[in-house]
């Protein structure tokens, strides 16, 4: 389910905000293209946080550091690396209205961004929106092997050492099913979502001035979901 929105419209962090806390979120038709429109799908793709996998050479570069991750440390290049065009995708619904409003968000606190690097290059990452004890994840990049998942590792790590309970991707991709991605009916999404905003979850609960060490995080998530993750 789609509502196109005019680009005279007022959509500040605040009206989005209330909008997630709906179930329902913005995307652009082109980087090119000002307007916007509302989704809200009629089944909605959820990583469970205690079924999340991963597979046995991702755990490896993990814990070997291949790459040095970081929070909060670089939000707009994040985003403008989501934006880039990728192997997958010619085009991307990252427009500057889009940059602009959740910009706006990691102003408020409630938009995080966790990058990879390699050195000193930004070569993966993501981001996403924090409410409740829900997240939203919203897109990733590579320029590097396995930076984005690397990045998806330490973010699950963190949720769960947050108190999150709800880890939403908005869509389900072969790429993510791998992950333990799933399809959920919008009722049931909506449940989750009223259960998850009635509760409070700290991103900051694992250091965010500092690196995580990639067996940290791999331990946190194998307390959780002990077959999937060694």
């Amino acid at each position: 389910m789609a509502t196109r929105d005019s680009t005279s419209s007022e959509i500040t962090p605040e009206v989005l905000l209330r909008a997630y806390a709906c179930g329902i979120f913005p995307m652009a038709e082109s980087a090119d293209d000002p307007s916007l429109f509302w989704v809200e799908p009629e089944r909605r793709g959820i990583i469970p946080l205690d079924r999340f996998h991963i597979a046995s050479r991702l755990g490896r570069t993990v814990r070997a550091d291949a790459f040095t991750v970081t929070v909060d440390r670089a939000f707009k290049a994040v985003i403008a690396g989501c934006a880039e065009p990728q192997a997958q995708r010619d085009d991307t619904w990252i427009n500057p209205r889009i940059r602009d409003l959740y910009v706006g968000l990691y102003a408020l606190g409630h938009c995080h961004s966790v990058e990879v690097w390699d050195r000193d290059d930004l070569v993966g990452g993501l981001y996403g929106v924090s409410l409740g004890a829900a997240f939203f994840g919203e897109s990733m990049f590579h320029r590097a092997r396995d930076a984005s998942k690397v990045a998806l590792v330490h973010l699950v790590a963190r949720l769960i050492a947050g108190g999150y309970v709800l880890l939403d991707t908005q869509f389900v991709t072969p790429h993510l099913r791998t992950f333990g991605a799933l399809e959920i009916p919008r009722t049931t999404y909506l449940a989750r979502l009223d259960a998850a905003l009635k509760r409070t979850a700290d991103f900051a609960h694992l250091p965010i001035d500092r690196p995580i060490a990639g067996a940290e995080a791999l331990a946190i998530i194998a307390a959780v979901t002990p077959e999937r993750s060694r």
